[in-house]
């Protein structure tokens, strides 16, 4: 059962990536506490990045057992393995890399190696089935300006999918154009979803989604937590 979401705003940019930081990393520690493994999705994005970097320059990463971390992503822009544009570059190069992380806990959406986006959605919801269908215990998204999350845009058929996990996303209206995403019922399983948002830009895609407008961002929410991470901007025309 979802709650409400939460709306938690922070003075700027800089001060909601350091928020978001401390944050996760007690999270995940939170949800290892048990012995068990944390499952966390990762997104892309300026705010991301920085969040990343401050992750893994922080003391308090000692408090995670980063070998007993299996991470996701939410979305991926369908390009050949490195490229810069790729989500996956970006977490590497920001956090990843600095950590002490198991590799074969680390599960990249598949690069574009001629194989076609479809064949990659279709591996990506091959290994969340293999790996038990879990539940995430963060999920964590960014919100575009039309209000879309992941690589779920407003209008796209892909809105409707709900029999498979991951979809293949042509056309997209930023680029690149090929891109590959979980659906709806795999955002929704996890216990937190945080929105993580800043700048104006993305002010009236907030408000409309937390209005329960008709933008894909008022969809995703967690089972025991739904949370809005934002600077003043972004929260600037919430009523």
């Amino acid at each position: 059962m979802t709650v409400d979401p939460e709306l938690l705003i922070h003075p700027d940019a800089d001060d909601l990536a350091f928020s978001v930081a401390g944050r996760l990393i007690t999270t995940i520690a939170d949800a290892q506490s048990t012995g068990g493994i944390a499952h966390v999705v990762l997104t892309g994005g300026r705010v991301a990045s920085v969040v990343y970097r401050t992750v893994a320059e922080s003391p308090a990463r000692v408090e995670v057992d980063w070998q007993r971390v299996e991470f996701w992503w939410g979305d991926e822009r369908f390009l050949p393995d490195g490229d810069p544009e790729r989500n996956e570059t970006q977490a590497r190069e920001a956090l990843l890399s600095a950590l002490d992380v198991d590799p074969a806990r680390v599960h990249p959406m598949p690069a574009d190696t001629g194989q076609g986006a479809e064949a990659a959605a279709a591996a990506y919801a091959a290994e969340l089935e293999a790996a038990g269908s879990p539940t995430f215990d963060v999920l964590m998204l960014g919100v575009g300006p039309d209000g879309h999350v992941a690589s779920l845009f407003p209008g796209y058929p892909q809105l409707e999918v709900i029999d498979v996990a991951a979809v293949a996303v042509h056309d997209s209206p930023k680029p690149p154009p090929t891109r590959v995403s979980l659906t709806f019922p795999l955002l929704d399983r996890t216990r937190e979803v945080w929105f993580v948002v800043s700048g104006e830009d993305k002010a009236d895609a907030v408000a409309t989604a937390l209005a329960e407008g008709n933008v894909p961002a008022a969809h995703p929410k967690g089972q025991n937590r739904t949370l809005w991470l934002l600077d003043e901007a972004a929260a600037s025309k919430v009523s």
